[in-house]
Parts: structure tokens; sequence; C-alpha cells
């Protein structure tokens, strides 16, 4: 007798998937489901960059069809990463399915080595990935990933995202002379940050990376409240200082209605170049002490190591630089652990909702 596929989805619908932590939510058409008898073979899709083959989740989806009397067969694991919510009244932006905004309550706790390291690690992992460049004060990007070239002019309308490492990037750091000075109010650095955002071609992306500005001023609020974000994490040190205005920042998007997907700990300990002995000079646990107490996940910690700071001054990021390094399977362990929170996001469905337009009478 041959199993019947509904049979087969209810069996995977026990399956607890390890990274995220919930139950696979899969649908019969979406499974590619083949049976001969009792042996069943089938795709499965899942939220997230599929990178090591997810050996612990296969493992499992293998033992619910055997405990269904099922013989597993040939079992593949795929990505298909969705466009999930954003804020009400905001869309998300054609060709980019995930806009995440990663914040610091202060400057200076490394949110921009952060940044692309993180969007790094999301691209080797089998993710479309882009990257924008959000603090016009102090643009980091261009140095950070080795390009300097301008974006390209695209019908005099639209730019071309420029390309570093795989990863499709743009900044005011493009557009202008590496040492001049943007010497813009407010609500000019909105306007110019929302036309980089939107005036951007970007090709087809699974997720695009906001550095933003440091602090929680006009700019940064502004952005978190007319971006289309999935989600934002925050990014501190364990110094109390440090903590005190990254509670800030997470506040912030809470009361503008944006997911926290998570805080990591940057500069977490100090690694001696010398002798290797690792000592935590801003203190411990304060970024997973915050998570706790703020109930939002733990993404993980960062070493300060002077290899990443070279590495990025370099255009080379650790995670492109040395990537079996420890510290660039930290940054890869946050990634996953990222897609895999965005991954638990509700589903867009803003494309159901007519969009009501006030006219003058």
């Amino acid at each position: 007798m041959t199993v019947n596929p509904d049979r087969v989805v209810a069996a995977l619908t026990k399956v607890l998937d390890p990274n995220t932590r919930k139950t696979l939510a899969v649908k019969p058409e979406d499974c590619n489901i083949r049976t001969d008898g009792q042996r069943v073979s089938l795709t499965v899709p899942l939220g997230y960059p599929v990178h090591n083959g997810e050996p612990e989740l296969l493992k499992r989806i293998e033992t619910a069809l055997r405990e269904e009397g099922m013989e597993p067969g040939d079992i593949h694991l795929t990505s298909k990463i969705i466009p999930h919510a954003v804020q009400t009244g905001l869309r998300p932006l054609p060709n980019v399915r995930n806009i995440i905004a990663v914040a610091s309550g202060k400057g200076g706790v490394g949110k921009s080595t952060t940044s692309v390291n993180v969007a790094l690690a999301l691209s080797r992992q089998g993710a479309r990935v882009g990257l924008l460049d959000a603090d016009i004060y102090g643009p980091s990007v261009p140095i950070m990933l080795g390009v300097s070239e301008r974006p390209a002019n695209i019908d005099n309308k639209m730019m071309g995202p420029v390309v570093g490492h795989g990863i499709q990037a743009n900044s005011i750091g493009f557009l202008i002379d590496e040492d001049a000075p943007a010497i813009w109010r407010g609500p000019m650095v909105v306007q110019a940050l929302t036309q980089l955002l939107t005036q951007t071609q970007w090709d087809d992306l699974d997720y695009l990376i906001i550095d933003m500005p440091p602090g929680t001023g006009d700019i940064a609020l502004t952005l978190s409240q007319k971006v289309p974000l999935v989600g934002a994490i925050i990014v501190t040190t364990p110094q109390d200082l440090a903590l005190a205005d990254a509670r800030r920042g997470l506040r912030m998007f809470q009361k503008v209605n944006v997911p926290v997907l998570g805080i990591v700990e940057n500069m977490s300990v100090h690694v001696c170049t010398n002798c290797g002995h690792a000592e935590p000079i801003f203190g411990e646990h304060g970024g997973r002490d915050m998570a706790s107490q703020y109930h939002v996940p733990w993404l993980g910690a960062l070493p300060l190591q002077m290899s990443i700071r070279s590495q990025t001054d370099s255009g080379r990021p650790t995670v492109v630089a040395e990537p079996e390094g420890e510290p660039a399977k930290a940054y890869h362990a946050i990634a996953r652990a990222l897609a895999a929170q965005v991954a638990t996001l509700p589903e867009d469905r803003s494309s159901f909702t007519p969009m009501v337009v006030a006219r003058k009478g």
C-alpha cells in the first residue's frame, strides 16, 4: 500500500527544528513527496539558508517517518526564504524579501564591523544579501568591503548596487570623496538615506542588512518608522555604559513595533596575540543578561581581537580573510541564529491588503 502524502506531512509537522525551535510548517505541495510502497522521498523547504546540510534536522525527520511506519528514502533540505511582515502601513521593498536593521545605542561598539561580517556570513551560507550603509556622517562600508567604485546609473532613475565579496552594497561613501564631510541637517540625511534605499536596484535579495547610524536620535528613529523592517538586532559591549545605551536602542525599536531579533555582544573577551590568554576586560555576560532581562534572543558573543580590526580595515573582513578561524565561526553562528529568528516571524500578507490613499475632496 502506498503512503498517503497527508500522512507524511502529519509526521513532518511533529518534527522540532533545532534551529528555529519550532515544529516544521510544511504543505504537501511544497515537499515534492514521492512514495514507493512504504518508502518516502521528499524535499523539505526551510525558511533560512541551508548551510551545512542540517544533519540533526535530517535525523529528526527520518526518525519521525520511521515512528509512523514509513521508510525514509532520499530526503533533501532546501532554502525557501520568504518575505516577512513589516510595520503596519508599510510594505516590503520590491526585490528585497527581508530588511534587518543592525543598531547600537552608541558609537564605538563595532556595529559596522558586525554588520559587514554577518552580511558576508549569510552570503556564504547561501543567501542573497545586500548591505546598506546608513551612517551618512561616517560611512565605513566602502573601506570595509574594499571597494570604491560609484554605483552604476540605470536610466537616470536608479543606482546599481556596488558588489564587494559577493554582496550587494550602497553607501553615501560611494558617492562622495573619501575625505569629504557630509554637512547635512537631519531632514536632508533622512531624504538621502531613503533615496539610497529605494533608488538602488537591489537584485533579488533574501536579506538586506542596514548598518544604522549610532544612537537613538531623530535620524535613527525616523528610519525605524519609515523603512519596512522585519526586525532589528542590537550590538553592544559588556561594559555598563554601552549596555545602558543599548537598552535605549532596544526600547526605541519596541516603541515603533519593530521586533528585536536578538542581541550581539561584541568585544566580549580580549584574546592576547602573544599567549592566547583570554580576559573579559569590559566585563562579563552583560549582553546575555540584557537579552534575558528583555526576553529577546541571545545571538552570540564576539572577541576583541586585533585581527578583526586589521582585516576589516584592509577591505577583507574576517569572514573572508580567515574563514576557518574562530572569529569567523562566531560570525557564522550569529548569522545562522539571526536567519532562524527571521524564519519564525509572521509571513508578509500586505499584498492581500489594499493600500488606502487619502484624497482631498
